[in-house]
Order: structure tokens, then C-alpha cells, then sequence
């Protein structure tokens, strides 16, 4: 094999592909990089037998053929070369790299012993790459990453029709995010457990495409997988993972609850105000929010007497249901509260109580008088205050 490319390209292409790399595989070929080229240009690929990653890149082929290399190794020594034409030579059991004046010789591992990678399943469906990537962000806050408790580290991804649900949860807070796409048939249905982790580092690293299409084998858990696929000028880029195997918890219905009391917010007002006020939160205790009845809110937190801090904002505090306030104090986890405001774009939140023991939902709003925007949900289960 004989190939030549762009430096820029190897390196994007090489760093894509190695990403998933796993840090301590089960056997060692299985840290292995696949390059293969053939006229159509260079395909590198990684496979550990639960996710697999294909680019494949313009390049001058004078050569073709297949070589298995280190890949983490490659993908060092392609982000350290120079900015100029790369040159890469596999003969035998080594593989030769030039780059201007730097020379590298890599040992090759046993093509033959290196797993082939699953076949991308069926296109179900296209969605504009930018706002899968922005939909993804938004729920992976909420999955859990306790790998023993496997079920909540995933994303539930439901399909019906036109409409595609996101929905991630660790017990103590849930997301869930909304939106359109073009299914390739429209009676299209299916419900998918996909890993949050692959989820997200695939929607963000695909966002350079105009839109992902989206492939997913029958089976839903289990034995399924789900592939995408993106086309851009730094390359073709397919992508799959083995879907997650257990029953995802029925928590949709949260959602649903009808609150007391609403509490309306400037976003970014409220996000420097807890990030100013969490310094000094104890671990394991709350950010406190108190509501008042002057259109003030403030949030407190302390670390026992040896710190205390407290902050007031603005606030448009309504009780649909009329009454005295039934939540006039509410105890956040401070990191939580913080990844939920981080993920709305809206320049204000709204704050949905039910009752003081009871899971608080946010909403997103465009003004702040304004109607709540449901495509994107956030529920934070409260922590109890200390009487």
C-alpha cells in the first residue's frame, strides 16, 4: 500500500476514527487502526466489538491495500507533523510515514485476526446534522454514568412518524427533547436504548455535514444496533453502536404533572447568580431558592459557619391554580440545577412547581410573559431542606 494526503486530512481522519478506541481492550488487536485503500481513496476504521467508526478521505493512491496499526500511536504522531504532504508506505509487517523531513516506522498488527465490522443497517430516517447535535446535547446532561446501572447510562430514542423523542434520565433528574425529521417511510415507529456517551460524541463530531442519516436494525435492545452516517469535505463518515439491553423506567408521565406555582427567570441571569452562590456549597447539600411575593427570588447555599453566600433576581412568580404559594422554598442540587439552565437556548426559564418534596420542571421561554416551549423538558427531583 501507497498512498498520499494532506496532513489536515489524515489528522482529522485518523483523530475521528481512533476516538473510540477503547483505553484497555479486551484483546490487544482491538486497539488497532485500519487503513485500506483502494481508487476511491483511504478508509480508516475502529471496531472493539461494540461500536465501530469508518471515515474514508480523498487521497493519491499509487498503491492499494490494507495495513492494522497502532491507532492511539497514529493518531499522536498525525497531530504532530508538519503542515505538509504526508506519505505513508506499508510493506510487509511495518509501516513506513514521511512527512517533510520526519520519518516514522510503525510496526503492523494481523489484518487477519481483526474483526470485521457490522454492516450499516437500513437508512431510517435523515435529520439536519446542527440540530440532532443540538437535541443530543441537550438530553445526554441528564443519563446516568454508573456502568451498573447500565439502562439509565443510555438515551431512549423513540420514533413515530415525523417525530423523533429523546429521553435520558439517572433517577434524579430527566430530560426530554423533541423534534421533526424526514423518516424514510411515514408510518415509520421504533424505540431504540443507544448509549449516551457514543450518542453524544457522534452527534457532535457529525455536525459538520448539512444531515445525518440515521439507520436502525430491528430488534430495538439487545441484539440491535444503530448506525449514522455523514457526508462533509472532511470526509464520509458511518458510524454504529450496539443498542443497550433492559427496560427503560416509565418517567415520560412526570412530565405531565400540572404545577402550583411557576416561577419565570432570566437564563443567564440565573446561571451566574447559582455559579456565584454554589462556591460556597457544602457536598451534598443544596443551592436553596426562596420565593418571595415581590418578584424576587434568591438562592443561598453555605458550607456549615465557615461560608455563606446569597444572591436576589428578578422573577415573574405565577400560581396558576390561584391561592397562597405552595412552594415558598426549594432545595437544588447545585450541579444539576446548572447543566439544566446550561442546555436552554431561550433567554428565559420557567420553573414549574408542584409541591415542595415533588420534581420541578423547566421549560424554556422566548419571552418572559411569554407561553412555556415544550419541545425540550427538564425535570430536577428536589432535595429536602432541613426544617
Amino acid at each position: 500500500m501507497r498512498i498520499r494526503l494532506e496532513r489536515d486530512t489524515l489528522a482529522e481522519a485518523v483523530q475521528w476514527a481512533a476516538r473510540s478506541l477503547p483505553t484497555r481492550p479486551s484483546v490487544p488487536i482491538l486497539a488497532g487502526l485500519l487503513m485500506r485503500a483502494d481508487a476511491s481513496g483511504v478508509v480508516f476504521s475502529s471496531f472493539d466489538y461494540e461500536t465501530s467508526a469508518q471515515i474514508t478521505v480523498k487521497a493519491e493512491v499509487a498503491d492499494e491495500g490494507q495495513a492494522l496499526v497502532s491507532g492511539r500511536l497514529l493518531a499522536d504522531i498525525s497531530r504532530s507533523l508538519p503542515a505538509k504532504p504526508v506519505d505513508i508506505t506499508a510493506e510487509g509487517n511495518h509501516v513506513e510515514l514521511v512527512c517533510g523531513s520526519a520519518r516514522f516506522t510503525l510496526q503492523t498488527l494481523p489484518v487477519a485476526d481483526y474483526p470485521s465490522l457490522p454492516a450499516m443497517p437500513e437508512a431510517t430516517g435523515t435529520v439536519p446534522s446542527e440540530a440532532f447535535a443540538h437535541a443530543v446535547a441537550q438530553v445526554v446532561v441528564a443519563a446516568g454514568r454508573d456502568e451498573l446501572l447500565p439502562v439509565f447510562t443510555g438515551v431512549r430514542v423513540e420514533i413515530e412518524g415525523e417525530t423523533v423523542s429523546l429521553l435520558a434520565t439517572d433517577r434524579y433528574r430527566m430530560a426530554l427533547r423533541e423534534f421533526g425529521w424526514n423518516p424514510a417511510t411515514p408510518q415509520t415507529s421504533a424505540v431504540a436504548l443507544v448509549p449516551a456517551k457514543v450518542l453524544s460524541d457522534t452527534a457532535r463530531s457529525m455536525s459538520a455535514g448539512d444531515q445525518i442519516i440515521l439507520s436502525l436494525a430491528s430488534g430495538g435492545t439487545g441484539d440491535g444496533i444503530i448506525g449514522f452516517e455523514g457526508h462533509g469535505s472532511a470526509g464520509d463518515r458511518q458510524t454504529t453502536t450496539r443498542l443497550l439491553d433492559g427496560e427503560f423506567p416509565k418517567v415520560r408521565h412526570i412530565m405531565n404533572t400540572q404545577p402550583v406555582m411557576t416561577v419565570r427567570l432570566s437564563t443567564a441571569d440565573t446561571i451566574a447568580a447559582a455559579r456565584r452562590v454554589a462556591l460556597v456549597a457544602e457536598r451534598n447539600t443544596s443551592l436553596r431558592m426562596l420565593i418571595g411575593d415581590g418578584g424576587v427570588v434568591t438562592l443561598e447555599a453555605a458550607t456549615g459557619d465557615q461560608a455563606q453566600a446569597s444572591e436576589s433576581i428578578e422573577a415573574l412568580v405565577e400560581q396558576p391554580g390561584g391561592g397562597d404559594h405552595a412552594v415558598t422554598a426549594a432545595g437544588f442540587n447545585p450541579t444539576y440545577l446548572l447543566d439544566a439552565l446550561g442546555a436552554f437556548d431561550t433567554p428565559y426559564v420557567n420553573l414549574a412547581f408542584t409541591a415542595p418534596s415533588k420534581p420541578c420542571q423547566l421549560t424554556g421561554l422566548a419571552e418572559i410573559d411569554g407561553d412555556p416551549i415544550t419541545d425540550y423538558r427538564h425535570v430536577i427531583m428536589l432535595m429536602r431542606l432541613p426544617s
